[in-house]
């Protein structure tokens, strides 16, 4: 082989640990043998030319193996590879190694153009579970101020986690809040006391995205879920309903770079609580993007008053240790009090809540 696939192989190791980690072995398994295959030259290996290189860090940044992984469920999930189809999750108890690399040798053959058409574009997911991390900084946010929210998202893919307040939750034994009747019910292990159980009002949301997803283009929708890990089925169906949800319910997401719009948006607004909110998107944003961000909420908090308050809520992974549980991190202004709400696991399947409600917080 000609090419030097040394960094695109890299992260294909650690796309696929990470895919063991986060439970999801038939992904893995999937990319161990698209790793091989690249090695070993022939159609993966082409498709992956973009990615050429002695160097990891563009393949890791452009999540292309991840790419790849979408590409193949895409084509499981649309039925334009029932072969495939046949030997994913949904509909095998388990394929062994050579018939499944057969398979999706055959596959990048058979739609070559179809996953050049794919790969081009970054991986987007709206992991709708994260709102069992977030939603406990919004019901905070509701006990301390006493006013309708004005729930502000940036990076919101299709905008899922803006209709957290229709969503049902179940804290363990902790209790629950939420829609009873509501199509997304949403559970988690939870450890630690519940966070305010009390009324939220949801005046407005809004957000903003790169390239925000129409849910009413079937194509788009489908391309969501191709990014679901296909044996994760609880996550696929929670995400359908979610989307049911959005399509009766959509949000109002306006195609921008993240910092010109909190610039525009985030200013506090008399008589609601504005929460800046955001889940598993800061470590993609350029660190210049980072640094406006950070000074545009700022000079809003300092500008915020009893009467208009304002916070910054983030799911975000712990910058000490990146391949820890995610931090929740909630700042409210006045007067300007960071503190860490709880840690979460990635999709939100566990979730410890540290009840940092005393003069005590976790700083």
């Amino acid at each position: 082989m000609s090419e030097d696939f040394g960094g695109l192989l890299q992260a294909f190791g650690f796309h696929r640990a990470a895919c063991e980690y986060l439970g999801s072995p038939f992904s893995a398994r999937v990319l161990a043998i698209l790793a091989e295959e690249v090695a070993a030259g022939g159609p993966f290996a082409d498709l992956m030319c973009p990615w050429v290189g002695p160097d990891a860090a563009a393949a890791l940044n452009d999540a292309a193996p991840l790419r790849m992984l979408g590409g193949l469920h895409y084509l499981t999930l649309s039925g334009a590879d029932p072969g495939l189809a046949a030997l994913y999750p949904a509909r095998s108890s388990g394929a062994d190694k050579a018939a499944l690399k057969a398979e999706l040798r055959r596959a990048a053959v058979d739609h070559r153009a179809a996953l050049e058409r794919f790969i081009p574009s970054a991986p987007q997911t709206n992991e709708v579970r994260r709102s069992i991390c977030l939603v406990g900084g919004f019901l905070t946010v509701a006990a301390r101020t006493g006013l309708p929210l004005r729930c502000l998202e940036i990076g919101s893919s299709a905008g899922l986690n803006q209709n957290w307040s229709r969503y049902r939750y179940r804290f363990g034994e902790a209790g629950a809040w939420g829609d009873a009747a509501s199509a997304v019910a949403i559970g988690t292990a939870w450890a630690g006391p519940p966070p305010p159980l009390g009324e939220a009002v949801v005046a407005q949301t809004r957000g903003c995205d790169l390239r925000p997803i129409d849910l009413s283009d079937p194509d788009q929708a489908l391309r969501l879920e191709a990014y679901v890990w296909a044996d994760q089925t609880d996550r696929l169906e929670r995400l359908r309903a979610a989307v049911a949800v959005a399509r009766d319910h959509p949000s109002a997401i306006d195609r921008a770079e993240a910092a010109d719009w909190v610039e525009a948006h985030a200013m506090p607004a008399p008589g609601f609580a504005t929460v800046l909110f955001h889940s598993v998107v800061w470590q993609y944003l350029p660190g210049a993007t980072q640094t406006r961000i950070q000074a545009a909420i700022e000079r809003a908090g300092q500008a915020a008053t009893p009467e208009a308050p304002v916070a910054w809520l983030r799911m975000e992974p712990d910058p000490d240790s990146i391949t820890g549980p995610m931090q929740i991190r909630l700042t409210t202004w006045p007067p300007g009090e960071e503190i860490l709400l709880a840690r979460a696991h990635p999709h939100g399947a566990e979730v410890a809540w540290l009840n940092p409600l005393g003069p005590d917080a976790v700083k």
